[in-house]
């Protein structure tokens, strides 16, 4: 592990029964409804590293902007439906790459481009813009939209991967930079949703009648043109990058539940078990699995069920430590930078009047 982050994250290596907690540095303000706290996103200032600037997605509510003591410095609404009958914006992951922040609009299946600086962000995004999993504005309407979202400098480019919402598919997007900027999808992926288990019997992902299992979490490994994909109800994939394309895709943690029974209660809305867990699952995530994030070798993965975060080592994802963060709750998306600027910021789920962000400075 590396040491900056070893020092940093030094109590979770305690050999302790129970997860250690992290308390957080600061947490920004509660978001209410139609606002809701999504993903964060850190853009490091260049100059002043004081100044630098935490986005995060509050899908109805738009793109917010804080500083590095919590504050919100700035908001950007989600685009208004074109017509009464459509659906509105809706911001739902975001990352950043150099001075750009890219940002998947679900509501409106696009990627959205912000300019950021030390006063918050400021929206490019080329007004022609188009629907990525969409042909028609009926199907825009219906929500397979694009969902998680990850960016990066694969082989010289720069490329954005987006994944479906209610599908298996990751699409595969190289940025074209003018006055505003766009984004061009170039390849696309479909994981799998039924798995042969090592018994031999076929296992289908659970889910709500036509709806597959998505991924959300995502980040990319820029020093091994390698994209990491939390697929919620399976697992993490680690897949092979090209510029153009991806590369085959493996499986390299489970949930706890993989392979484990389950029938949907369209009462509840909900998959609930249908026989015993035959142990074919990880040991570490508990559904959903979540947000993805890199800090040197080490991979950082939001185990949203039971409020857990797990640290592997990258190169042969061992798990290094499980920990908590204090009062973050059912957590969907975080980021970590190092060097200058050591933050971690995770999404907090589930507070008394909303949700928000947490900041932990090291």
């Amino acid at each position: 592990m590396s040491s900056p982050l070893a020092l940093a994250l030094v109590p979770l290596f305690l050999t302790t029964p129970v997860p250690p907690v992290i308390t957080p540095t600061v947490v920004t303000q509660t978001f209410e409804e139609p606002a809701d706290a999504d993903d964060p996103a850190i853009w490091v200032n260049p100059r002043d590293t004081e100044r630098s600037v935490v986005l995060g997605t509050l899908k109805e509510g738009g793109l917010a902007a804080f500083d590095l003591n919590g504050r919100t410095i700035g908001i950007h609404p989600a685009p208004q439906p074109p017509t009464p009958d459509a659906k509105p914006g809706r911001y739902n992951n975001v990352d950043v790459l150099g001075d750009l922040a890219f940002v998947s609009d679900r509501g409106r299946d696009r990627i959205r481009v912000f300019q950021v600086d030390e006063r918050g962000a400021r929206d490019v995004t080329n007004p022609a813009t188009k629907p990525v999993f969409s042909r028609t504005e009926a199907e825009v309407d219906g929500q397979h939209t694009v969902y998680g979202l990850a960016a990066g400098r694969v082989q010289g480019k720069d490329v954005v991967v987006t994944s479906r919402r209610n599908e298996t598919s990751i699409a595969l997007l190289q940025v074209q930079k003018g006055r505003t900027y766009d984004t061009r999808k170039v390849s696309t992926l479909d994981l799998p949703s039924t798995f042969t288990l090592p018994d031999g019997r076929s296992w289908t992902v659970c889910g709500e009648p036509g709806e597959g299992p998505q991924v959300e979490g995502m980040v990319i490994d820029e020093r091994t043109n390698t994209l990491y994909a939390a697929q919620e109800d399976v697992g993490i994939w680690r897949i092979p990058l090209r510029a153009n394309g991806f590369g085959k895709p493996q499986l390299v943690d489970k949930v706890r539940t993989f392979g484990a029974p389950q029938k949907y209660d369209p009462e509840t809305e909900e998959c609930e078990p249908d026989g015993p867990n035959p142990g074919f699952g990880g040991k570490w995530l508990e559904a959903d699995a979540e947000g993805l994030t890199i800090a040197d070798d080490v991979l950082l993965a939001s185990s949203q069920g039971d409020s857990r975060f797990v640290a592997y080592r990258k190169a042969d994802m061992v798990p290094l430590r499980d920990f908590r963060v204090k009062d973050v709750e059912h957590s969907d998306g975080a980021d970590i930078v190092l060097g200058k600027l050591n933050l971690f910021v995770v999404h907090d789920g589930e507070r008394p009047n909303g949700t928000g962000f947490a900041f932990i400075r090291f």
